[in-house]
């Protein structure tokens, strides 16, 4: 009964949350364990709890982390119907909040928690004790590992990082990307301002190669121009209206050359037009009298003709 009772105690004082000094903010929330048995025996419990799921009332979550999603309530009502018919599937992954240690911060799964706060359910949730650092990445990752975020929403995360003051490796980790596409992407970030990155939207459709595109048309161009131009139902037409108001139109192509073509005789057997790499033949065969099928019979031969003739008289 003694050793029930030891167990208890220890259960009950690693469950404790341990008060802050007032005004004094934890950056780096690290679990400090006593030496020993009670030391093991307080880790052992910790470990635990953060790899089983738990459940947390929606109100005791507060937000965390960069913001990793230009439209954050796109596809929320669909996600709020899935749930509500067939309940939360995947976990979120909380930390403690390192300045109200009763209270948590999301890490990953913030469309989740806002889908559950609506409905007034439970959040099923990991917590892990996370530094400022280590929940970034993990939120990079996270995004990274399911691949819906679209580039300029990952060149956005990049920009929120550098601006944190993040080393170039922290960044590249997070997204899971090497060096050469981190610079790709924070190039744009620097070339793009965020309010035209805010008014166009995710353009989930829209890869890298065009958001350079428009980065260069941008250095030529007047911004208000381009955020005028954001207009659309969709993110992906907004970005297609900005990039076309931004394209210098080209001029008209010249109209093709016509010329009539004549028999033997001086009749009118069709015309010849001769464009931009092309030249058409068009043969009337009400006037042409058969000559057109002719033609397209001995084509071959006139062809080996022509290159004989052709030969001849350069060589």
């Amino acid at each position: 009964m003694a050793r029930k009772n030891l167990l208890k105690g220890l259960m009950d004082q690693s469950a404790a949350p341990e008060t802050p000094p007032a005004q004094t903010r934890v950056d780096v929330a690290k679990p400090r364990y006593s030496s020993g048995a009670i030391g093991a025996v307080s880790q052992s419990i910790s470990d635990l709890k953060s790899r089983a799921v738990q459940e947390i009332d929606p109100r005791m979550i507060d937000a965390g982390g960069i913001r990793d999603r230009l439209d954050e309530d796109g596809g929320l009502l669909e996600l709020i119907a899935s749930i509500e018919e067939y309940g939360q599937q995947v976990p979120v992954l909380l930390r403690p909040n390192p300045n109200y240690p009763e209270r948590y911060q999301v890490v990953y799964g913030r469309r989740r928690v806002a889908a559950l706060r609506r409905l007034e359910r439970p959040v099923k949730a990991l917590i892990r004790v996370l530094d400022d650092r280590e929940l970034i990445v993990a939120q990079g990752q996270e995004n990274s590992a399911r691949r819906d975020l679209s580039f300029i929403e990952r060149v956005n995360f990049a920009r929120q990082m550098r601006q944190m003051g993040y080393e170039r490796k922290v960044i590249c980790d997070a997204l899971h990307v090497d060096k050469t596409l981190i610079s790709r992407m924070l190039s744009v970030a620097d070339r793009i301002p965020e309010p035209l990155i805010n008014a166009i939207g995710a353009a989930p459709s829209v890869g890298r190669d065009r958001w350079l595109k428009l980065a260069d048309l941008l250095e030529k161009s007047n911004l208000d121009t381009a955020v005028t131009a954001a207009l659309g139902d969709g993110s992906d037409d907004r970005f297609d209206a900005v990039l076309t108001a931004l394209t210098p139109a080209r001029p008209p192509a010249p109209p093709p050359q016509k010329s009539a073509l004549t028999g033997a005789g001086g009749q009118a057997l069709g015309e010849v037009k001769r464009g931009k790499g092309k030249t058409t033949l068009t043969l009337n065969a009400q006037t042409s009298e058969g000559f057109e099928e002719w033609l397209v019979d001995n084509i071959s031969e006139l062809h080996t003709q022509w290159q004989f003739e052709r030969k001849n008289s350069t060589g």
